[in-house]
């Protein structure tokens, strides 16, 4: 393809001239970055299964149960009351997105997002096992129907389904915990008849993806792909084809120039490319970086006795100058703007306390003068337990002196990741009084043990 010849920008690899579903059969990769990927998405998928099952302290590693409000990531509860760590950390994660994406391209969808290492690690190699590699799956879709073709194809679809139902699972594992899908899954279906429709919904879902969607997720429903062409420049390092050296393009044969550049035109880069573009034309939004085409490249290479790395990790400007330069102005921009946000990240996690106390004054009711002389205010008391165990609260006034006397007595009890509500009183001299707004400082005990302490203010007459 010519610098001047970019006709091909006109649609994506994965859609025909007339506007149809062009079925992509990419071949079968192998070579030492394939066999990387593989180790890198085996334990990517270990740990995804088994982060709903590990338990820190009592509390699931990870679990974001939006209709209960439950939270929990790394081990630690989060309530409402910390949406501000959140908005922090989705900032600190869209700035590290842009910034691996500026100075490495798009290493994310080839190694690590979850839409390609199911596709490529999973369904794809049980597809290869039941139907062969590409040219075999090309002739069994376009054969008529026989028993063979029928077989592979029931083997091949009730596989995905029940792939799909393991994958709908663990999926709902991270919403509403393990032990609710161990209790619907044990339970007769009738007990749980909403949470099995859901669980048949997901199912359905992932089983349509991996089996009909595949690349199209990539290719026309997420964003990221089309975020290239604002996060790229000429020093990204993406999965990249050295123009420099690779044209002009001849084919093997007794009759080839002297001139002729180290491709040969074998096309093995577009035959092994999952969403069926021609990585020569230079970077495309369809490009997962899933460094197929380098392994088929390399292998070429080492068979016609021609140094590796046509297709290989670098940069525009790398390959055009044999320079390659990854750190400028704008990487180091983002690189001091993601580790402000990580630092601060960081020390809000560090300080942020296990047990959340307000204590505010009930609204619409003055003091009270008691019949010994001192003033007496009414509040309002709310204690969230972010840990998993359970505790008993009790209330003292440090600053100034009084006495705190709360409904129903004290303690409080505060069953873990629950709260607990309630009213109490604060009675202050009259003398300890600074105004008609008197700063109060309490101290929070669980049992005998200093937690936290609180700050509010006491009403009193003018003095």
């Amino acid at each position: 393809m010519s610098e001047t010849d970019q006709s091909f920008r006109n649609r994506i690899a994965t859609i025909t001239e007339e506007g149809n579903r062009a079925w992509v059969y990419p071949k079968k990769p192998k070579g030492r970055l394939t066999n990387y990927r593989r180790l890198v998405a085996w334990l990517l998928l270990a740990a995804m299964v088994a982060m709903p099952l590990i338990r820190i302290d009592g509390n699931p590693f990870m679990k974001f149960d939006i209709l209960k409000r439950e939270f929990f990531l790394f081990g630690m509860g989060f309530w409402p009351q910390d949406f501000h760590l959140l908005v922090i950390a989705t900032i600190t994660s869209i700035v590290f997105i842009i910034l691996f994406t500026v100075v490495f391209g798009r290493i994310w969808c080839g190694w690590a997002c979850p839409q390609t290492i199911f596709l490529e690690m999973v369904f794809r190699p049980i597809e290869y096992l039941i139907e062969g590699d590409a040219a075999a799956q090309r002739k069994l879709n376009t054969s008529p129907w026989t028993a063979e073709k029928l077989l592979k194809k029931t083997v091949k679809h009730a596989v995905f389904w029940v792939l799909s139902f393991i994958l709908s699972n663990i999926f709902l594992a991270y919403i509403i915990g393990t032990e609710a899908l161990f209790e619907i899954i044990s339970s007769p279906v009738g007990e749980h008849l909403q949470g099995f429709i859901v669980m048949l919904i997901f199912t359905s879902v992932f089983y349509w993806i991996y089996a009909s969607f595949r690349e199209q997720i990539c290719v026309l429903v997420c964003p990221y792909g089309r975020l290239q062409g604002v996060l790229l420049d000429q020093r990204s390092v993406v999965v990249a084809y050295d123009f420099v050296r690779g044209e002009p393009r001849e084919k093997l044969g007794r009759h080839r120039q002297q001139q002729a550049g180290d491709c040969i035109d074998c096309n093995q880069c577009v035959q092994v490319c999952p969403t069926g573009i021609d990585i020569r034309n230079g970077t495309q939004l369809e490009c997962v970086n899933c460094t197929a085409c380098i392994d088929a490249c390399n292998d070429v290479m080492d068979k016609v006795d021609k140094p590796r790395g046509l297709i290989r990790y670098d940069s525009y400007e790398g390959i055009s100058s044999g320079k390659t330069s990854i750190f400028n102005a704008r990487t180091l921009g983002y690189t001091a703007i993601l580790t402000i946000l990580i630092t601060l990240l960081i020390i809000l996690f560090a300080v942020r306390e296990p047990v959340e106390t307000v204590i505010l004054r009930t609204p619409g009711i003055m003091y009270q003068k008691l019949d010994d002389g001192r003033l007496m205010n009414l509040y309002n008391i709310k204690v969230i337990n972010k840990t998993s165990q359970d505790m008993d609260i009790r209330i003292e006034l440090l600053e100034p002196k009084g006495t705190v006397e709360m409904v129903g007595g004290f303690p409080l009890p505060v069953k873990g990741r629950d709260l607990s509500e309630r009213a109490l009183f604060v009675r202050i001299e009259k003398e300890q009084l600074t105004g008609i707004k008197t700063n109060l400082k309490l101290a929070v005990f669980n049992g005998e043990e200093l937690i936290g302490t609180v700050k509010s203010s006491f009403i009193g007459p003018p003095k």
